[in-house]
């Protein structure tokens, strides 16, 4: 669907039509919007308006990481605020238009955009000072693995958004749960996570929906510290204290993500 500015200039239209179907609906500078029909409304902007006032307004000298980037949205708004923005997404497709528009906005040369799945950061040496991990973890097969992965690259802060299941109770968790005791798990507020064996919103890959109390305990499981929820399913974190049991997932994670065979490959 084209909206009157879209109208008055075929090129882009066409340019954007070409480059469709788009997730993302994009303001262009001169009005135009790449998915004004979304049937989200304008999405991600009512997203933006929920995290933007926990980000620091100026990010001159801030690097960022957006893991999904998509269209490039979340990249492009970050840029405008001064940070050095890597976008990474697995599909080729969203990585075209965020291509193309970051030459419309003018902003190529603060922002870079790379195919790469969650999974490939492990193999990357970078840490970030701002990571964006939004809208992603319910896609993961993996989805624990994946956390980890991105907690290891998080440098000041992390923005984390993931679909969940209702339920906003939490629990203390137990240091311990006796073998025999195991009916505590079924309480409300124990972390739990829902498994989607088929589709959800017609939706093959999503695959995981957790509750709060799941988000917030896997965050923790993963060395990140919540700080804040700016809104409904969002999460500001920052690295928190070494925690003694991450020790010991250093050689499964080596092993999950191929870290170890490319080791001993080496020698």
């Amino acid at each position: 669907m084209a909206n009157l500015s879209q109208a008055a200039h075929p090129s882009l239209a066409d340019d954007i039509e070409a480059l469709g179907p788009w997730f993302h609906n994009l303001h262009l500078p001169d009005g135009t919007q790449t998915a004004p029909g979304h049937f989200l409304g304008d999405f991600p902007t009512f997203k933006w308006e929920q995290i933007r006032d926990h980000l620091p307004s100026d990010l001159g000298g801030w690097t960022a990481l957006d893991i999904g980037c998509n269209a490039g949205f979340y990249s492009f708004e970050l840029a405008r605020r001064g940070a050095r923005v890597t976008g990474v997404d697995h599909d080729p497709h969203y990585l075209r238009q965020a291509r193309w528009a970051a030459g419309q906005l003018g902003l190529e040369p603060q922002v870079r955009f790379q195919e790469m799945a969650v999974y490939d950061l492990a193999a990357t040496a970078e840490r970030y000072d701002l990571v964006l991990f939004m809208g992603v973890l319910y896609h993961l097969r993996y989805p624990l693995l994946g956390l980890d992965i991105v907690a290891r690259k998080v440098g000041r802060r992390m923005i984390f958004q993931t679909l969940t299941m209702p339920g906003e109770e939490e629990l203390e968790p137990p240091a311990d749960v006796p073998i025999d005791q195991r009916e505590v798990m079924v309480e409300a507020g124990w972390p739990k996570m829902a498994f989607i064996e088929h589709r959800l919103a017609n939706d093959p890959t999503n695959w995981w929906a957790p509750n709060h109390a799941a988000v917030e305990a896997m965050l923790r499981s993963a060395g990140l510290r919540v700080l804040e929820r700016p809104g409904h399913e969002i999460y500001v974190c920052e690295p928190g204290e070494p925690r003694e049991e991450l020790a010991g997932i250093e050689a499964e994670l080596r092993a999950a993500t191929g870290l170890a065979r490319a080791k001993a490959g080496s020698r």
